[in-house]
């Protein structure tokens, strides 16, 4: 018998930072529209990036 990978896919890695990044923009750009700093919205890619490579997306 063997034994099913743990390991995401690269599809399914690549999946997650993108939707990182896109909910990042909409943070940072809601943040910026608050504050009325448009730095807000490095920010919120910055940490949508940050969230999309550390979370692990579901195996295969």
């Amino acid at each position: 018998m063997s034994k099913p990978s743990d390991q995401p896919t690269p599809g399914a890695r690549r999946k997650q930072v993108l939707l990182g990044l896109a909910v990042g923009a909409v943070v940072g750009a809601g943040i910026g529209w608050l504050s009325e700093s448009w730095w807000a919205v490095l920010v919120g890619l910055t940490l949508g990036l940050a969230t999309g490579l550390i979370m692990k997306p579901p195996a295969a």
